[in-house]
């Protein structure tokens, strides 16, 4: 789609996008997830689709700019669409959701990291190698640091004191950012992994971080402080990316149709579910897991366990999700 406007024209910042109100879009239900909504980019269709988990089905479709392809939330603070071949993001928000502002100026932002208070997102800009700062509340991007050719995939530790960001899909390096002033972060050194790397994620303690393989079968798990892993696990085939339960690591692994259970203690395989080709992203939230395809553009939700619920088609290519819980 074309046409959003931007911050550039004062009188068209905001956009009004409408239909219903995204609380009322979700039906209570005792089910794990009843109480919640999926948020799907769909960048070949220019929509963020809001899949209502207890009716199993797209509710909403948020129109944006093209190309939405990331999207990271948290909370009240809304959510951050990244627009790689925009070289922009969208802020969503509001009741109903809506696209409430978008900012313009990056190269080709990739992944967003929203601060514990709901302040500040850390966006990366892959193009100028660059982590950019944004004042949720303003709705402006408040710092620029350089921190390396090909920045990428990124994470926040839970205190939201340190980024690790991968500079690149297949990385040779891992810069370490200390945000703990949010307006002036820092490079404080430098990773190389054992292999290129493509996802690196926080566990729920903060005391380790799992760095996975974009090409080889790995994942490394480092200590918070360390600059080696402590650990290096066996994963299927291209694992990428890693999201969190209470005692569970989910790895998506999107040439391997799977998504792989870790246990968080030791890193042991605990159970493997079938997905689509193509199920690259995984994120969790409301006692889900969900995983869409860029390939079939179908969402896939598993139980906390790895058991495969249900899906929904969700549009051509499915490409980043993430879960809001709405009354919890």
């Amino acid at each position: 789609m074309t046409g959003v406007p931007t911050v550039n024209i004062d009188r068209r910042t905001f956009v009004r996008i409408a239909s219903g109100a995204l609380v009322a879009a979700v039906a209570p239900a005792a089910a794990a997830g009843g109480d919640a909504v999926v948020l799907v980019t769909a960048d070949l269709d220019g929509y963020v689709a809001v899949v209502d988990v207890a009716r199993r089905r797209v509710s909403r479709r948020v129109a944006t700019l093209d190309g939405p392809r990331s999207i990271e939330a948290r909370g009240g603070a809304g959510a951050v669409v990244g627009h790689a071949t925009e070289g922009a993001i969208s802020l969503l928000g509001g009741s109903p959701l809506r696209v409430r502002r978008v900012l313009r100026g990056f190269g080709q932002p990739r992944y967003a990291a929203i601060a514990p208070d709901g302040r500040h997102a850390f966006v990366t800009d892959s193009a100028r190698g660059e982590l950019a700062v944004v004042d949720l509340r303003r709705g402006r991007v408040v710092h620029r640091l350089t921190v390396g050719d090909g920045a990428r995939h990124l994470t926040l530790d839970p205190a939201g004191r340190t980024l690790w960001i991968a500079l690149g899909s297949t990385a040779s390096t891992l810069a370490v950012v200390d945000v703990r002033d949010a307006r002036e972060p820092r490079v404080v050194r430098r990773i190389q992994p054992p292999f290129g790397a493509h996802d690196v994620a926080f566990s729920p303690s903060g005391e380790r971080v799992w760095v996975t393989a974009g090409r080889s079968e790995q994942v490394a798990l480092y200590r918070a402080a360390g600059r080696r892993p402590a650990q290096i696990i066996a994963a299927a085939a291209a694992p990428q990316h890693v999201a969190f339960g209470p005692r569970a690591a989910y790895v998506a692994s999107g040439e391997g149709r799977s998504v792989t259970v870790h246990g968080l203690a030791d890193g042991r395989v605990l159970q493997r579910a079938r997905v689509p080709l193509g199920s690259y992203n995984v994120a969790r939230g409301a006692g889900l897991v969900v995983t869409p395809s860029l390939r079939s553009g179908e969402l896939t939700v598993l139980d906390g366990r790895g058991a495969r619920r249900w899906s929904v088609d969700v549009a051509a290519a499915a490409h980043d999700a993430c879960v809001l819980a709405t009354n919890r």
